[in-house]
């Protein structure tokens, strides 16, 4: 990865920026942190329509700021299922709308409401959870977060085999391996720092939700390069768009959300 050492300072600038604020919200929960999230929601997803859809201007700038409301005001009145349902129809329905106005390409605008909706939904979901929401929720964001860090000091120490060149060039083998390690070490202190029950899964759970963020942010290289942008727009200093620092969270949090859902209760690790 080559990137100029400036660039490297404002990446880490922005990161000690934003991360006591998402931090700070979270602690706080229940209207601070879901008004938090649904604000980086609509960045994300006006940040989507731009990228994917330009063409469709103002009418995807709205749509765009209606639907991450729609799912968190929806989850926190009536529970994560009503949200994802009610998410499903407008994005169906705006779907068939954007092709008419632009045809096939404006069409795929709409699947960033299922895409960042369903991340808000997740977060919102965990963090109300009795008791454990708080933990669960700063958990998640540690094991992001060293992920993403983790990989970019490993690809640029280390480099080596590619990981995916036509998706994203400068992903490496050994970028994955150092997202990982990071992943479980950060997300091993957070279980301790909570005392979570069971502290072996916690471990084994980081690994996967490390890898899931890792392939959420390859599916976000990859839409950016099918459209050629580098960037999916310049907010964050050093890190370029919402969407570029949400990408693995927003394929993490529904992970560990429905594993929280299925089995996480009934194996008690939390």
């Amino acid at each position: 990865m080559n990137r100029r050492p400036g660039e490297l300072r404002l990446r880490i600038l922005s990161a000690l920026a934003l991360g006591p604020l998402a931090l700070a919200a979270t602690y706080a929960g229940g209207i601070t942190f879901a008004v938090l999230i649904m604000v980086v929601g609509i960045a994300a997803a006006v940040e989507w329509g731009r990228m994917v859809a330009p063409e469709l201007g103002l009418v995807g700038d709205v749509a765009g700021c209606a639907a991450p409301v729609l799912a968190g005001v929806t989850t926190m009145a009536a529970g994560p299922g009503a949200g994802a349902a009610g998410l499903a129809a407008v994005g169906l329905v705006l779907a068939g709308a954007f092709m008419r106005l632009g045809g096939r390409r404006a069409g795929a605008a709409a699947f960033a409401y299922p895409y960042i909706g369903g991340g808000i939904i997740a977060l919102i979901w965990l963090r109300g959870l009795p008791d454990i929401g708080l933990g669960l929720v700063c958990w998640l964001f540690f094991a992001v977060w060293a992920t993403d860090v983790g990989g970019y000091a490993a690809g640029r120490i280390i480099g080596g085999p590619k990981l995916a060149p036509a998706v994203s060039p400068n992903k490496t083998w050994a970028g994955v391996a150092g997202g990982i390690v990071w992943a479980v070490c950060f997300a091993g202190a957070i279980g301790l720092l909570f005392a979570a029950s069971r502290p072996i899964v916690g471990l084994a759970m980081a690994v996967a939700v490390s890898l899931v963020a890792q392939l959420g942010d390859l599916f976000e290289s990859g839409m950016k390069r099918r459209y050629g942008v580098k960037n999916s727009g310049q907010l964050i200093p050093g890190h370029g768009g919402v969407l570029d620092r949400i990408d693995g969270l927003l394929a993490a949090a529904p992970f560990l959300a429905l594993f929280q859902a299925l089995v996480g209760e009934t194996i008690g690790w939390w």
